[in-house]
């Protein structure tokens, strides 16, 4: 059976050393991927580089891929996906920022953000939030980008068969594993050992497979110390997203619905 090549994405709208890209490699065969490996891209070079690596591959990215078109409708941007993600790129963040804030300030208490389709099954935060993540930021530093190398972001957008985007959501898979338990923080003092446990259940979990998505995770010994030693979770957040991708490259359609809005897009999984 042929090994199929996989990504998972722990993406960052402003990569440093610090805080770099982190990116895991893996490859599909049958119920298992096997991971071969993690690196770091702490610039914006490092990661368009990466991006224009020769396929085939599938990749999976913690970022989101589109806006829900309520947002959209009302702001009187684009509706088709290209020229929509046209103009979000011609905005700088302030302005992104500003427009998302009137949005909020005209609508009730409660109810401020517009969803996708896809941000409740998901339980994931609306795409336009500026903060708490900054998700908004990520769509604008990161899916130009795809689009430049010429990545093919399924369901939305043709491109390098080769090469394909999908989007991916780390929290997704963790909760369904060790439920609502933090298992990272970037914060020193909040490094505790009980989200160093839970790092450990998850990983624990994904190796035996007792996920919905019916894969195993291979890891080596080392791997899976680095994996509990990282409590930033970023890596175990791209290994997440890197299985997340695997069962995606699979799937009839990436795993879309068919009645998925082509313009808001899908979160893997979901």
């Amino acid at each position: 059976m042929t090994a199929v090549p996989v990504h998972g994405v722990d993406f960052t709208s402003a990569p440093s050393r610090r805080k770099p890209i982190t990116v895991a490699t893996g490859e599909r065969q049958g119920a298992v991927v096997r991971l071969l490996g993690l690196r770091a891209l702490a610039d914006w070079p490092a990661f368009e580089a990466w991006l224009r690596q020769p396929g085939p591959w599938v990749a999976g990215l913690d970022l989101p891929f589109g806006l829900p078109r309520e947002l959209v409708q009302t702001l009187g941007w684009p509706t088709d996906y290209a020229a929509l993600i046209a103009h979000y790129a011609a905005l700088d963040r302030e302005q992104i920022r500003s427009s998302f804030a009137a949005f909020c300030d005209a609508r009730p208490t409660g109810a401020k953000f517009a969803h996708r389709g896809c941000d409740v099954p998901a339980g994931a935060s609306s795409s336009m939030k500026w903060v708490n993540p900054p998700v908004a930021f990520m769509l604008h530093a990161g899916v130009p980008r795809l689009i430049a190398a010429g990545l093919s972001l399924a369901g939305l957008l043709a491109g390098d068969p080769a090469r394909v985007a999908l989007e991916a959501y780390p929290g997704l898979l963790a909760r369904e594993l060790i439920a609502r338990r933090s298992y990272k923080s970037d914060a020193k003092a909040a490094q505790t050992p009980e989200r160093l446990i839970a790092r450990k259940d998850l990983i624990e979990a994904l190796e035996q497979g007792r996920t919905r998505l019916g894969l195993r995770l291979k890891l080596s010994h080392a791997q899976r110390d680095d994996l509990v030693a990282d409590a930033s979770g970023d890596r175990l957040d791209a290994v997440l997203a890197m299985l997340q991708a695997a069962w995606g490259a699979a799937q009839p359609r990436h795993g879309w619905p068919a009645d998925v809005d082509p313009l808001e897009g899908w979160i893997l999984s979901a």
